[in-house]
């Protein structure tokens, strides 16, 4: 039996495990396993890929902040990974309540008029919304350029192990022990459990106490909304976020119903009715025909049972948790990942994120 040696082992090579390895990089020889053969096949690689900051808990938020300067001047290496993008959120008449909620607690927020959200989108119908909301300050993320840019730095010390189900995780004489599925045993006295919606599945076999982590199944479609032309439109959406529509692939529009289905930990994949439901409820808001949906797919998103996110040591001294993600892992992963090692060295964290650090203390569930 092959036993490897480092300083830090990340189980699961999505964007939370890409960040953590590549922020523990500079102080810590880090090997990530990854059960898939490539790296960010469920999640990561499935994200709508936005950055918006009202959105989420506080710490979500805190962490969303913090991240905006690295999309905006990304290190070298990474290249661009920010393209301005507003985000229109419609309200009918029935959401002007959750609308007066939105621009309590938000920020950045500027009430429009209907007929200036037409402007902007001009398959909105007459009859849909009675006001609108725009964040201006919003953009897309380029998330493969991101993942692939965190990944290179934690390779520069470490190794990316693909193919390498942790199976049997156990404590031996200070160090964390994983047996993977090739029978090669990675060891080190840190491990980051960064497995998303496995999570709870490899706390259980290093016989940590679960969190309570919930995958939920998010569906999305391309079409094409011919005869209009949606590349420069702003993610347009309801209020009470039961659909959004979004540019995509060039001339194409990307709609989603917004489900959170709970699921079990696996390779999710569309559901036609949840497919159905994201058309119907788009073409309520857009005169928009669908001839055909030109591709579909689903991925989950982990949420912790306050739906705040899990960063630090838990119950056990060396384990540490980078889960319950939900569907802010990408917009919160530079400062995440700063905050993760930080912990990880037993260091202050910085300014700007030391504040999320009670909410996202895995031990808040003891």
């Amino acid at each position: 039996m092959d036993t490897h040696r480092f300083d830090a082992l990340v189980i699961g090579a999505g964007m939370a495990g890409a960040t953590a390895a590549a922020h523990l990089a500079p102080t810590h020889r880090t090997a990530i396993l990854e059960a898939e053969e490539s790296a960010g096949y469920h999640t990561t690689g499935r994200s709508a890929a936005i950055w918006i900051l009202n959105y989420g808990n506080t710490d979500t938020r805190i962490l969303t902040g913090a991240s905006r300067g690295f999309f905006e001047s990304p290190p070298e290496g990474f290249g661009v990974l920010a393209q301005p993008r507003a985000i229109l959120s419609l309200a009918p008449a029935e959401q002007l309540e959750a609308m007066a909620m939105m621009r309590r607690v938000g920020m950045g927020l500027t009430e429009i008029s209907v007929a200036e959200a037409r402007a902007l989108v001009p398959a909105i119908r007459e009859d849909y919304a009675v006001a609108a909301l725009i964040e201006r300050d919003a953009f897309d993320m380029d998330v493969a350029a991101l993942h692939e840019g965190f990944l290179r730095a934690a390779r520069r010390n470490g190794e990316l192990a693909l193919r390498r189900r942790a199976g049997r995780v156990w404590r031996e004489a200070g160090d964390w022990c994983a047996e993977t599925t090739g029978g090669e045993v990675f060891r080190a006295p840190l491990l980051v459990n960064a497995a998303g919606a496995w999570g709870d599945e490899v706390a259980r076999n290093a016989g940590v106490r679960p969190l309570g982590l919930q995958p939920k199944r998010r569906t999305a479609c391309i079409l094409d909304p011919a005869p209009y032309d949606a590349r420069d439109w702003p993610l347009v959406g309801d209020v009470a976020h039961s659909w959004y529509a979004r540019p995509e692939a060039r001339a194409k529009l990307m709609v989603s119903p917004a489900d959170e289905t709970d699921s079990e930990a696996t390779d999710a994949q569309p559901d036609e009715y949840d497919v159905a439901v994201g058309v119907d409820r788009m073409q309520q808001a857009l005169d928009i025909e669908v001839r055909r949906v030109e591709h579909k797919w689903a991925g989950l998103r982990t949420f912790a049972p306050d739906r705040s996110l899990c960063i630090g040591e838990g119950s056990e001294r060396g384990f540490l948790w980078m889960c319950g993600q939900g569907g802010y892992g990408i917009q919160t992963a530079p400062a995440a990942g700063r905050l993760l090692a930080a912990l990880a060295r037993g260091e202050a964290p910085d300014a700007d994120i030391a504040a999320a650090v009670p909410l996202v203390d895995p031990g808040r569930f003891a």
